[in-house]
């Protein structure tokens, strides 16, 4: 097994986490290794009180190219272990590559450049924003390989796309540009440097309190395709446990004296 950390992880005084995908000579392509190390990065930043925003991207040319498969398909134990689930409505480790970046409660940006293919595209789907460079191109790979997209998909493309251009992509797995995703959805802002305009976004949220940012992204991921009724006694609950905390009165405080801005205290909010 190679010694080479398939990611990096580096945390700033800003408390703002820089993920980097670190597989720059495989096209930053996603094998068994990188399934475990991702897993488990996202399982540890979730319990993290102190991180207020994670920024992905991906070492060398692409952002990632899509699954190894080679890579995947020398080891049939391995692919038992990605795709197991001990019950159907949870997810599988594969899916759970995808979709663990929700339970992160604070924003999680993917900075994307060059390839975002397959798997990659399925990964960074599963952010709450995207920022692409005008170079950057995206493909739903699978159906070039006779497959569906399976690693979280079907719950994130529907909350970013609509069904017909979410299909389109899926049935002929087309290569399309930045302008493009941008213009269907997949992409939030096409900018000249993902990475520089993911952080400054960074920023921004980190001027606000942690709690805030956590409850927002709760409540609208649970709330998003809900009943009316769930939505609105959530958004009631989650207001009461945020003005509650200690950190709402520190965001009054930053507000009326804002040459004396107070620092937030760890995140309360769960």
């Amino acid at each position: 097994m190679t010694t080479q950390p398939r990611i990096t992880c580096e945390i700033d005084n800003n408390h703002i986490a820089t993920v980097t995908l670190n597989r720059a000579d495989k096209l930053n392509a996603i094998d068994m290794e990188m399934f475990r190390q991702v897993n488990a990065l996202t399982r540890r930043l979730k319990k993290d009180k102190h991180i207020r925003a994670v920024i992905v991207r991906g070492a060398g040319s692409d952002f990632c190219s899509g699954l190894d498969v080679k890579s995947l398909l020398t080891n049939k134990v391995d692919a038992v272990k990605l795709l197991f689930k001990w019950w159907p409505t949870l997810p599988n480790n594969a899916q759970r590559f995808s979709l663990s970046w929700r339970d992160i409660p604070c924003p999680v940006i993917f900075a994307i450049h060059g390839r975002c293919w397959g798997g990659g595209l399925q990964l960074a789907s599963g952010g709450d924003f995207r920022i692409a460079s005008q170079d950057a191109t995206f493909s739903i790979m699978e159906a070039k390989w006779g497959l569906i997209p399976d690693m979280g998909g079907a719950i994130a493309f529907r909350e970013i796309m609509r069904q017909d251009h979410t299909l389109e992509l899926a049935m002929t797995a087309k290569v399309i540009d930045s302008d493009e995703a941008h213009r269907i959805g997949l992409v939030t802002k096409v900018a000249e440097d993902p990475f520089s305009t993911a952080y400054d976004f960074a920023l921004e949220c980190v001027n606000r309190s942690p709690d805030v940012l956590a409850a927002n992204k709760k409540l609208y991921n649970q709330t998003w395709w809900s009943s009316a009724g769930k939505a609105l006694f959530l958004e009631t609950w989650y207001q009461i446990k945020v003005a509650l905390g200690k950190n709402r009165a520190i965001a009054i405080n930053r507000e009326r004296k804002p040459d004396a801005k107070r620092s937030y205290l760890p995140r309360q909010f769960r």
